[in-house]
């Protein structure tokens, strides 16, 4: 993944990495722009409403986000070179949690390099998809990356800062980072945890990772698609990588809502906000990824059996509100999990987990012979 320029550290708590990168790259007080939380970045880029900063990014340092285009969900990056004109950050941060589409780091580098700014980019959620070639590479042009190991690159939970060695900006940047991780941000590493790094970083120099992750974005674009054409709006009206941002709020619908009700039927998915939203406690979408299905064999046709599900839990979702009669979430999911004469939303909710928990017995865990895999009593019906 890096160039011959750049040096990795390697580390043990997942967002401790970017801390510790505005640790050495900043002083207090110094500013940062980062995609705000709302438009699909993370609270480690510097999250704070008008009553509370809500991490240790935008208690120590001036966070000044950037968000993304109205009318397309797209980062409009003349947009961000205005307001960097204005901010003149010491930090500049790309990437995202949850946004689908690619980064032009080209273009950032010059917005960077015109404000005498430092470029960072944190790839957490694409790691594994640069890796393989199917992302933009964010090496060639910033001055540090940072990533998690435990999403697309499929390894532990960890994370990895790489920093260059070489270059305008680099002069000292390897002894502040790792000043900034030890003693400054971390204590001792876990050896077991290193390993697992090196087993994942292993893998993703073979050649059977390149056909992983195009199979990741391959889904992810039929589940995307799948649900459009079922009328269904998504963030950016479509995805570039392994995310799928699936904006409820057409539907009268919450995302806390539905990833209640999909954790009742056996589907992992997470409320995520989407562009626009006045809150993200209360956000108007979810987030969708096909890393993990994707890890477990499934193709294109499954995805569309996905959606099936999708669909049918968001229909269903709609019926509980109803019968719920209520906006509050302890109603509906009180109304979910409880039978009541004349109300059939929790009945097909028993439904729903029964055909859902069938689904994956197809791709069995490692060592997990299905066809000896005896349920307990109940365990499809509970």
């Amino acid at each position: 993944m890096p160039q011959a320029a750049a040096k990795v550290l390697i580390l043990l708590v997942p967002i401790t990495a970017n801390f510790a990168a505005l640790t050495a790259l900043l002083q207090p007080q110094d500013r940062l722009m980062g995609l705000g939380l709302p438009d699909g970045g993370h609270l480690t880029h510097g999250y704070y409403t008008a009553k509370k900063k809500m991490t240790a990014s935008s208690i120590y340092f001036q966070s000044l986000p950037y968000g993304l285009e109205p009318a397309t969900q797209l980062i409009n990056y003349e947009a961000l070179r205005s307001q960097a004109k204005i901010y003149k950050p010491r930090l500049i941060i790309c990437g995202a949690s949850a946004y689908p589409r690619d980064w032009d780091y080209k273009t950032l580098r010059a917005i960077a390099d015109e404000n005498g700014a430092y470029l960072m980019a944190d790839i957490a959620h694409i790691s594994g998809l640069v890796a393989a070639g199917e992302q933009a590479n964010p090496f060639e042009y910033c001055d540090v990356v940072t990533t998690t190991t435990h999403k697309t690159l499929r390894g532990p939970r960890a994370d990895l800062i790489f920093f260059k060695r070489t270059g305008d900006n680099a002069k000292d940047l390897e002894k502040r980072i790792n000043d900034a991780v030890f003693p400054a941000c971390q204590g001792g590493p876990h050896n077991n945890t290193i390993a697992g790094i090196a087993t994942a970083l292993l893998q993703a120099c073979q050649p059977t990772w390149k056909a992983y992750a195009q199979q990741v974005i391959a889904n992810a674009r039929t589940l995307g698609s799948e649900l459009v054409s079922r009328g269904y709006k998504l963030q950016t009206s479509g995805t570039d990588n392994h995310l799928v941002l699936w904006d409820l709020r057409p539907l009268g619908l919450t995302g806390s809502k539905l990833e209640k009700l999909c954790d009742l039927v056996g589907i992992t998915i997470n409320k995520n906000a989407v562009s626009g939203d006045a809150s993200a406690q209360v956000p108007g979408g979810i987030r969708l990824g096909t890393s993990a299905l994707t890890s477990r064999d499934m193709l294109e046709a499954d995805m569309k059996v996905v959606a099936d599900f999708l669909h049918r839990a968001v229909q269903l979702a709609l019926v509980l509100q109803k019968e719920a009669g209520s906006k509050l979430l302890k109603e509906f999911v009180r109304i979910a999990t409880i039978q009541e004469e004349g109300k059939q939303g929790a009945k097909q909710v028993l439904e729903l987990r029964k055909e859902v928990r069938e689904f994956p017995r197809r791709w069995p865990s490692p060592g997990v012979d299905v066809s000896t895999l005896t349920m307990p009593e109940g365990f499809l019906d509970e």
